[in-house]
């Protein structure tokens, strides 16, 4: 198949190229003139599965032949060999690891904090992996020199990474060795044998850029066959021999270049990059661009060499008369804009793909996509932790070890696979909604199976107490922290998660819960851990939930049922060695693409520098090779966001390099190429406003509905004058339109809880005060009485602790007030509903006082608690009328037990800040005034041209109102007229 050569034979394609393509046309034409079985005997080694499949397909695609033996380069690793057991499972291994981890971080707390142990576990899976497949053994972590001038974090990690290194260490033979390890060793064998009995047959590894230390070895093992050879992608053929020599004798090593992979590979085997020979001639879709492209990348010495280069580029408007910019404001605009781009695509049956690290983004381009039923063969997946049955699995686990909230368990409640299996999920989700307005109207804020039973056992309907059996049933011993052996937690789990999708009297077997391709991808991770359990330490229930998310978060799942032919999403991995006839590179910004580089809690830049591993600049090479092979396809569109979600943002490095080389070379219209890439993203992102482009819709009045007079509220509490005066529309909404706000689903110790239980804990002290009682005895029961109810009422300790601290601080003072009060009057009425019927109105006021005394001398003094701060006065004259109406009442005998009464005076009780009284003015014209006011107020209402206004004197522009989203304020401003409206 080769001609016999005396140095390593390399062959690579150039940016643009479709590398499966050219691979399959450049192996027919170099067996054309031999019989069909030479195909045969030919092993192809490739990087990627997709990309094998891809091969297949164009092999197929030439009719009946015989095919090469296909393999993939991780297939080697399962290979047999003697004396060389399978792999240690990774998830085994991780599992062991956790145990050391956790035992790192017991000791030192500092280390990493706020990183599950998990976490760090995974991380340090990494590097024993990245050991193994650059062959570094773990005696390298011995060197004193790594921990010479490091910080003391630095130097503890590598006394840990000392410690696991040893226990890992499989160089000696025994025990499983990791996957990569075993790879390494068996083409570390295959290289030895192939040197001394080399094989004849051809052989070729393609697709790869050798940027693993176990691949390089193999390529490097191929390349010297007598028939081998090695097929690159992406290669530069258009980089001048002084650029390769600054990036080979630089000052610090060029690992950020796109090519810096293929030198090193050359390097060692000691031939040069110019011995490296296309595969294939003419396989670059645009020269031009990719002369472009490789000048605007070239290392930072050679920059100097843009304006001597740059004049013979040519006109630079050939070279990217296929490119647009899309310079998109924010990234929804510029995801509307790829889809629709895409969606061109579609339409004119051109083969496309996106290619993004930004999963954000890919997400949102699917979701554009999805108005016009276009679904992207996505080549990433979803990663399992965000499909439906993997948020349903951490649910499952983050639910146990704690109280279960409201919110966690209608969250559970109404998952998609919950009660999947009964055949009845109507039922189930009618009981839920039953349930979520219960828990919303009374509580409790953390349910149990008990508060569940008691609530179905009032309702009294059978089908609804078998559903709150079977949920009893579920969420049973879910408080227990205890840590319990990692079998018994996967066991549990489980067990758990398959008898809440099943639901009441379901078969498990029947549940949607394992079902499609995300539900089997979630089996066989749980499995997996279930498998290996074994070799798993004690687990509280919260490290467990970390675990679990763990796994899920590492596993992917796939689904190509229903994609598009035409339309594809690359990771970059996949970009390399595909083609299509449109490349949408998209997230070109700093921080994306190149992706920020992780933080390494293990090893520093210099300590890995030293032990000869990989630097985090091998990262910015390898995406800085997919952004040139990927802007070298046939047509291509470059696109970034200038604002994400918090700030602006920094164009790509790469990006700013091409549009500032062609801004700087007017000579070749480069300005005058880059204002076209520019206005042809622009008209995408114009198409793009004109779709989001909502139709013109008038903003809404200001509201006042009129109802129906016999629509309108006959009765109001003395409470509800204040909202009439300052917003008539909340009336309206709530009297008229029996409109009430939902409670919040997630119950928590505000400021309404806690004024109702300040009412509490002095009804208490009230009704059960003595006819004598010492101050320190009336206090040390006014705290007893708090401490319990508080206990009883509020499942919040810190609530309870600091309720409680606040109501000592007040104690004595009110406590001496309280004895004040007492030997003036008796408390006739406490928080008693009451009507004050008002004939000549044809309305009825009603009222529930805190507390009415009745005082020695016949008359009768009224108070109210106050959490909050009490009113003004000039607040209780116009708007706050509560305890002025209150007096109007008692002197007009609403309340039964006092009968019509002279008001002494009113006073409001403030129970918090110092614990002050503050009384209100009483005088006989203030009263009338009242009087006079109310009954205006309500014959005003009584009249059909008299509007509901919406917030007609709110006390402050920022108040929200319950109904403003109804009002539809912010269509219209607090300056606006009213619209008066006849309804009903």
């Amino acid at each position: 198949m080769f001609d016999r050569a005396h140095s390593p034979r390399l062959f690579a394609l150039p940016p643009g190229a479709d590398f499966p393509a050219r691979l399959v046309e450049g192996l027919i034409s170099r067996l054309a003139h031999e019989p069909p079985e030479a195909m045969a005997r030919v092993t192809l080694y490739l990087s990627t599965a997709r990309m094998q499949r891809r091969v297949r397909a164009l092999f197929d695609g030439q009719g009946a032949r015989i095919l090469p033996r296909i393999r993939l380069v991780a297939d080697l690793g399962r290979d047999p060999l003697a004396g060389l057991p399978p792999a240690i499972p990774a998830l085994r291994r991780r599992l062991e690891l956790v145990e050391l981890v956790r035992g790192l971080v017991k000791t030192l707390p500092d280390f990493a904090p706020g990183t599950p142990v998990f976490g760090l576990a995974d991380s340090l899976a990494r590097l024993v992996e990245e050991l193994e497949a650059e062959g570094i053994a773990p005696a390298a972590l011995e060197n004193p020199a790594l921990a010479e001038n490091h910080a003391a974090h630095w130097e503890r990690s590598l006394a840990f990474l000392r410690i696991v290194g040893r226990c890992v260490d499989n160089s000696a033979g025994e025990g499983r060795p990791g996957t990569d390890a075993r790879q390494r060793r068996i083409v570390s064998a295959l290289s030895d044998l192939w040197q001394q009995a080399p094989a004849q047959d051809p052989i070729i590894v393609a697709g790869s850029t050798g940027s693993r230390g176990t691949t390089a070895l193999l390529m490097a093992a191929v390349a010297r066959l007598p028939q081998g050879a090695v097929i690159l992608p992406g290669f530069d053929f258009d980089m001048p021999a002084e650029a390769w020599q600054i990036l080979e004798t630089g000052p610090a090593p060029g690992e950020d270049h796109p090519q810096y992979r293929f030198l090193k590979l050359a390097r060692g085997l000691g031939v040069t990059p110019d011995h490296i020979h296309p595969w294939a001639e003419g396989a670059a879709p645009d020269p031009s661009r990719n002369r472009l492209v490789s000048l605007a990348l070239r290392p930072a010495p050679v920059t100097d060499r843009w304006m001597a280069e740059g004049g013979g580029l040519g006109d630079l408007r050939d070279a990217v008369r296929n490119v647009a910019l899309i310079e998109a404001p924010d990234p929804r605009s510029e995801a509307l804009a790829l889809a629709l781009r895409l969606r061109e695509a579609v339409q004119t049956g051109t083969r496309a793909a996106l290619i993004t690290p930004d999963r954000t983004l890919a997400r949102r381009v699917t979701a554009a996509l999805d108005r016009w039923g276009i679904v992207p063969d996505d080549s990433a997946g979803q990663p399992l932790n965000q499909t439906p049955p993997g948020r349903y699995l951490r649910q499952v686990a983050d639910a146990v070890g704690q109280k279960l909230t409201s919110e966690a368990l209608l969250a559970l409640l109404k998952h998609p696979l919950t009660a999947t299996g009964a055949g009845d999920r109507g039922n189930h989700l009618r009981f839920t909604r039953d349930l979520e307005l219960a828990i919303r109207r009374s509580g409790p804020p953390f349910p149990t199976g008990e508060t569940i039973a008691a609530w179905a056992a009032a309702r009294g309907e059978a089908e609804r107490l078998a559903w709150a059996d079977w949920l009893s049933g579920c969420l049973g011993d879910l408080e227990n922290p205890a840590p319990r052996p990692l079998a018994d937690c996967v066991a549990a789990h489980l067990a758990r998660s398959e008898a809440l999708a099943a639901g009441p009297g379901g078969d498990r077997a029947r549940s949607e819960l394992w079902q499609d391709e995300a539900g089997r991808a979630a089996r066989l991770a749980m499995d997996g851990l279930a498998r290996e359990a074994e070799n798993g330490g004690l687990y509280t229930p919260r490290q467990y939930g970390e675990l679990v998310a763990g796994i899920l978060s590492t596993e992917v799942a796939r689904k190509t049922e229903g994609a598009h032919p035409l339309i594809a999403i690359w990771g970059t991995l996949e970009a390399r060695v595909q083609g299509a006839d449109l490349v949408l590179l998209a997230g070109l910004n700093e921080g994306t693409w190149p992706e920020a580089t992780p933080p390494d809690p293990w090893l520093s830049r210099q300590m890995r520098l030293k032990a000869g591993l990989l630097l985090p600049e091998r990262r910015i090479g390898l995406s800085a090779h997919d952004f040139q092979q990927a802007a070298a396809a046939p047509v291509v569109v470059l696109s970034r966001a200038a604002r994400d979600d918090e700030a602006e943002t920094i164009p790509s490095r790469w990006l700013a390099r091409l549009t500032n080389l062609l801004g700087g070379l007017p000579a070749n219209a480069g300005p005058e190429a880059l204002g076209q890439m520019r206005d042809r993203g622009q008209a995408l992102l114009t198409l793009a406003r004109m779709l989001e482009k909502p139709g013109i819709t008038k903003p809404a009045p200001r509201p006042a509905p009129r109802p129906p007079l016999e629509a309108r509220p006959a009765e109001l509490p003395v409470t509800a004058i204040r909202t009439l005066i300052r917003d008539p529309y909340a009336i309206y909404a709530q009297r008229i339109l029996r409109l009430r706000r939902l409670d919040p689903l997630r119950a928590e110790p505000d400021a309404r809880m806690r004024g109702t239980v300040l009412h509490d804990i002095v009804h208490d002290f009230i009704r059960n005060r003595p006819e004598v009682e010492p101050a320190a005895a009336a206090k040390a029961r006014l705290l007893g009485s708090a401490e319990a109810i508080l206990t009883r009422e509020i499942p919040w300790p810190s609530a309870q602790r600091l309720w409680l601290a606040k109501l000592a601080r007040i104690a004595d003072r009110f406590v001496g007030a309280e004895s004040r009060r007492a030997g003036r009057g008796t408390p006739v009425v406490l928080e008693e509903k009451h009507r004050l019927a008002i004939p000549e109105l044809g309305f009825t006021l009603t009222a529930k006082p805190d507390r009415i005394d009745l005082l020695e001398d016949g008359r009768v003094h009224i108070y109210d608690y106050k959490s909050g701060r009490p009113p003004s006065p000039d607040q209780q004259k116009h708007f706050d009328k509560q305890l002025l109406l209150e007096a109007l009442m008692a002197e007009r005998g609403a309340f039964a037990p006092l009968g019509p009464r002279e008001v002494e005076g009113a006073t409001y009780i403030h129970l918090g800040g110092e614990g002050q009284d503050k009384p209100t003015d009483l005088t006989p014209d203030l009263l009338d005034e009242t009087w006079r006011g109310l009954t205006e107020l309500i014959r005003a209402y009584h009249r059909r041209d008299k509007g509901y206004i919406a917030r007609r004197a709110v006390f402050e522009s920022r108040f929200e109102g319950d109904y403003d989203h109804l009002a539809r304020f912010g269509e219209w401003e607090m300056g606006d007229a009213s619209h008066p409206e006849n309804v009903g």
